[in-house]
């Protein structure tokens, strides 16, 4: 028997070892890194909202808003400008400042709040003339103890207040027109601008005038409704200058032709009126601006 018949057999084992793959688990600093800087930008935020005066908060927020172009207030800064550019005009709409200001004076192309009127003394001058305006249209429409227009007149009477002033409309009835032919005015037409003459001496405020007429039934190759409307205005004009209105206050004469009927039906005889307008005091402003 061979001697190496009871030898125990020789094993080898390779390892198999795969370089590069024996460091794990460094998410985690970039999770640590990532809470570090929000944590520093954190409190970058709060010494700035701590730092800083409303005013440059303001702009700071304005120069990080993508719609700065359209914001109705512009801030931040405290220098010639007030936050403004030179090209606020272009830029910004109706900031309250400079020329886009509402119901600016003279001073328009300077600073607005200068032209402005302040929010209180508006509102009360606007109820003033509501007020006035009231007491008018109740003297016109026989509202009032101190009526003197007649029954009959009362009939082509109809006001209103708008954000341009009291409208005095005056208007055609069947059978009872205001003017005949293009604009010779009618008795009745006569005795309402008499009328009109009178109440309006209650206020200074300004006029205007405005004419419609009704459509034609056909379509004419020559339509008059622009003349014969602008004719009318003037002869409305004409009248209340010769009851005693001042000329001055007449600030506009307009023919609208039948371009804006009154009642659905173009064509009826309602729509042949005469508006006069007692301007509110701010409309004013803005014409002779």
């Amino acid at each position: 028997m061979d001697v190496r018949s009871n030898v125990a057999p020789v094993i080898i084992k390779r390892k198999k070892i795969i370089a590069g793959g024996g460091h794990h688990g460094g998410a985690w600093k970039v999770a640590y890194a990532d809470f570090v800087t929000a944590m520093m930008a954190f409190f970058l935020l709060m010494w700035l909202l701590n730092a800083t005066t409303e005013q440059q908060r303001k702009g700071i927020a304005d120069y990080f808003s993508p719609t700065l172009p359209v914001n109705r207030i512009s801030g931040g800064g405290d220098g010639a400008f007030g936050g403004d550019s030179v090209f606020s005009e272009d830029s910004l709409a109706q900031n309250g400042t400079g020329a886009s200001s509402k119901h600016t004076t003279e001073s328009r192309q300077a600073r607005g709040e200068q032209g402005l009127m302040a929010d209180g003394a508006n509102a009360q001058e606007r109820q003033a003339e509501d007020a006035a305006f009231a007491r008018v249209a109740d003297m016109l429409t026989a509202r009032s103890g101190e009526s003197f227009v007649s029954e009959e007149a009362l009939r082509h009477i109809l006001t209103r207040v708008t954000d341009e002033g009291l409208v005095i409309e005056l208007f055609d009835l069947e059978g009872v027109p205001l003017f005949t032919g293009s604009d010779v005015a009618t008795d009745m037409l006569g005795h309402l601008a008499a009328l009109i003459a009178n109440v309006s001496g209650l206020v200074d405020n300004d006029l205007a005038l405005a004419a419609h007429v009704r459509a034609r039934p056909v379509t004419l190759l020559d339509n008059p409704v622009w003349d014969v409307s602008a004719a009318r205005a003037n002869r409305m004009r004409a009248l209340l200058e010769a009851a005693a209105v001042d000329p001055s206050r007449m600030t506009r004469v307009t023919g609208h032709a039948d371009r804006k009927p009154a009642t659905p039906d173009p064509m009826e005889v309602r729509n042949n009126r005469i508006e006069v307008i007692l301007l509110r005091s701010g409309h004013a402003e803005r014409r002779r601006f």
